[in-house]
């Protein structure tokens, strides 16, 4: 492109989950580039954002309870590559299993959406950012993996206990009386 002005492109995407997509390029998609890709599924008020403008791939779930605390915690000065969340992606994929990441990502997004309900959800956030934010990264700074793991893993069984577990019970008594009365 001539002007090195941003495309921009929005979609209704068929064969997907989400039901817009908003994709920003650098430069003309067909040749070198770099891109956001913005996907909404606005039944599930969830996006997901893959960022590729810093040089490496960086995939987002705004429904991620520690970066909603960090977002809640840092608010205007918010950044998805934030210091503390850069942090806590590189334990992650260097030191937390794969069933682990598999499972948070199953449960926090029913954890963000309960905490989003609570009348003084900012309070927990700050509790989750105090607590497991940034305590982990302070343990990674200084080595201690084991401990970073141990307190992640607890906050999430913890954090699944007392807000995801009362909805997702809620949910199977749903399922049975609707599975009873036909």
């Amino acid at each position: 492109m001539a002007d090195d002005k941003p495309i921009i492109k929005a979609t209704t995407p068929s064969s997907s989950k989400y039901d817009t997509k908003i994709d920003v390029y650098t430069s003309d998609p067909r040749g070198s580039h770099e891109s956001i890709h913005i996907a909404v599924d606005s039944d599930s008020k969830s996006a997901h954002i893959i960022d590729t403008t810093n040089g490496s791939t960086e995939h987002t779930d705004v429904k991620c309870y520690l970066t909603s605390a960090c977002m809640r915690y840092f608010q205007e000065q918010f950044d998805d590559n934030c210091y503390e969340l850069t942090v806590l992606r590189w334990f992650r994929d260097n030191f937390v299993s794969k069933e682990d990441i598999e499972h948070y990502y199953e449960i926090a997004p029913i954890i963000v959406e309960t905490i989003n309900k609570e009348e003084k959800s900012g309070i927990i956030y700050d509790y989750i950012y105090d607590n497991i934010v940034d305590y982990c990264v302070e343990q990674i700074e200084q080595g201690n993996y084991d401990q970073a793991y141990s307190r992640y893993k607890n906050s999430v069984l913890t954090l699944e206990e007392q807000f995801a577990r009362p909805v997702l019970t809620n949910r199977m008594v749903k399922t049975l009386k609707l599975q009873t009365n036909n």
